[in-house]
């Protein structure tokens, strides 16, 4: 079996500095910072909860984050 990959460092970065932000605006922000994968969910939407180095989650709601988390 191979060997799992090391995981990529994620940015030095604080979810909640993306709190109140225009979601388009956010997710730009969020890639030009290094984070390779940026997902938006609508509230209350069921996800899978395993963590993902370098991925950052966005909750929207009428295209504005409401809530920001890692992983």
């Amino acid at each position: 079996m191979a060997p799992n990959p090391a995981p990529s460092e994620e940015p030095q970065d604080s979810p909640q500095e993306y709190v109140g932000l225009d979601a388009g605006e956010a997710e730009q922000r969020a890639r030009r910072r290094g984070w390779s994968t940026v997902r938006s969910l609508p509230p209350g939407a069921i996800i899978t909860m395993e963590y993902r180095a370098g991925r950052l989650n966005f909750e929207v709601r009428d295209g504005v984050v409401t809530r920001a988390w890692k992983g």
